[in-house]
């Protein structure tokens, strides 16, 4: 198999934070933001990486940067190696295709979840009460089954190894002032349906994502990731089929198998078998392939 990069260790750069797939090193006026190939699933980090999958997760964003950029402006700077700092020229192996030198945002304490489908934790939430996030959905959905319209589902942003904990408007007003909040929903559906809608040219149903805000500048901002299989539900268009669990190019499958040998979902994660790890990185890759008309010599 190829190799992985699990982690970097650029040693003479300052690394400022090490979450669940990105490194990220402050270079002074910008960051530098690294994809692994690490993967989480239930918010722990498994033990075993899922080969080219930061470089698979690069590309997809910067796709989407730029078809959004005509909604929300983003953090991006480039992504050509050749015209980060000199300091990190020595690791540009391990940089091109992966990384990106983005602006310096102060990100919001919350994550933006936008949903299209009911499904994952939405459907569990439905099923107790028919509400999500304190959204009343109406009676008798299907699982996977489309919703009226999208809805606006923010989570906490908790620490590596804690789980993201929903919660409703009035508690999202709270942390990030009425105004904030108004606008980060605003721009999230605009942006989810922008997304979905491009997406379903290609072949890919966009079940739900997750967005992250940042001020720059005191104008708000797209970070992070956009519109992955690491941020959202990928299924395929050609056999959807509400009523019950979605084939996936995302990392439904690594939950389905981590669920199937009925792990606790807490730290460690366990080891993965190779079929399991070959077909993770597959899905990734026709997502990309699917989304962007390439596989970039994946």
């Amino acid at each position: 198999m190829i190799s992985a990069v699990v982690e970097t260790n650029f040693t003479d750069l300052k690394m400022v934070k090490k979450g669940k797939v990105r490194d990220i090193y402050d270079l002074g006026e910008y960051f530098l933001m690294v994809a692994t190939d690490r993967i989480s699933a239930f918010d722990v980090i498994m033990p075993n990486p899922i080969p080219e999958k930061g470089k698979v997760l690069t590309q997809i964003s910067l796709y989407w940067f730029d078809i959004l950029s005509s909604i929300v402006k983003n953090h991006v700077i480039t992504s050509r190696v050749s015209e980060y700092p000199s300091e990190c020229r020595k690791y540009s192996e391990i940089l091109e295709g992966r990384s990106m030198l983005v602006k310096k945002a102060d990100p919001l304490p919350v994550e933006c979840v936008v949903r299209g489908f009911i499904s994952g934790s939405g459907w569990e939430s439905y099923q107790k009460d028919k509400t999500v996030c304190g959204i009343k959905l109406p009676e008798n959905l299907q699982e996977s089954g489309r919703l009226p319209e999208p809805i606006f589902t923010p989570s906490t942003k908790e620490e590596v190894g804690r789980h993201d904990i929903n919660i409703d408007f009035q508690e999202t007003e709270k942390r990030i002032g009425a105004e904030n909040a108004r606008l980060v929903k605003d721009l999230s559906i605009a942006i989810y349906n922008k997304g979905a809608e491009t997406a379903a040219d290609k072949g890919i149903i966009i079940a739900d994502t997750k967005f992250e805000f940042g001020f720059y500048n005191n104008e708000l901002i797209l970070i992070d990731e956009v519109l992955t299989p690491d941020s959202s539900r990928f299924w395929p268009k050609e056999s959807y089929q509400p009523g019950g669990a979605q084939k996936s190019f995302d990392k439904q499958y690594l939950r389905d198998y981590l669920l199937s040998i009925k792990w606790n979902k807490t730290p460690p994660g366990p080891e993965l078998p190779e079929e399991v790890i070959v077909n993770t990185q597959k899905k990734y890759i026709e997502a990309l392939t699917l989304l962007t008309d390439t596989n970039n010599a994946f």
